[in-house]
């Protein structure tokens, strides 16, 4: 797996890189072979650090995102958190395709009991008229509703698009492709 490691707003050490790509190779275990890259951004703002790492795998993208005072100990908050993920991935998809057991999945010496969790279910369908408006608009809408997403017709592209909050308190704009 090739692990680009970034830096922003510093320089990124080689002890630095070599600690993000022991951590974040562990992922690598759980997967034969589909793991073609991953990318790790290592962001210091004030006395923050902040690691995020995306992983694209078979159409799905794997993120995790930590951020403490330390920048070891975000990259191993953030390595925890997204084999948690993995485990959780893994599961769901064997499930559907293999049918196979959970305790494959377990690595030796981890507890069942953080496996077997109920699987999510769609509870509530929402249906509603796309109007045309502008990102701007959108933004406020969300804002209105109290939402963090707001579905809607983009007026400009004549394209659904999603805005979202960001944890930054920020907004981002997804644009669909099809192909």
């Amino acid at each position: 797996m090739k692990i680009t490691v970034k830096g922003k707003n510093f320089e990124v050490t080689p002890a630095l890189r070599e600690y993000v790509e022991k951590k974040v190779g562990r992922i690598q275990k759980y997967f034969d072979g589909e793991l073609r890259e991953a990318t790790v951004t290592l962001v210091v703002e004030r006395e923050l650090h902040r690691v995020e790492v995306t992983i694209p795998i078979d159409g799905y993208i794997l993120r995790g995102e930590e951020e403490t005072t330390d920048m070891y100990n975000s990259i191993d908050n953030v390595a925890d958190k997204l084999e948690r993920q993995v485990r959780k991935y893994k599961t769901r998809i064997n499930r559907k395709i293999k049918n196979i057991s959970v305790l494959d999945l377990v690595p030796n010496g981890a507890s069942v009991k953080e496996e077997v969790a109920p699987e999510p279910q769609i509870v509530r369908t929402k249906h509603f008229a796309l109007k045309p408006m502008t990102e701007e608009e959108a933004v406020l809408q969300m804002d209105l509703l109290g939402h963090s997403f707001y579905v809607f017709l983009n007026a400009e592209t004549e394209e659904v698009n999603v805005v979202y909050k960001r944890k930054d308190g920020n907004y981002g704009l997804i644009e669909p492709e099809f192909g």
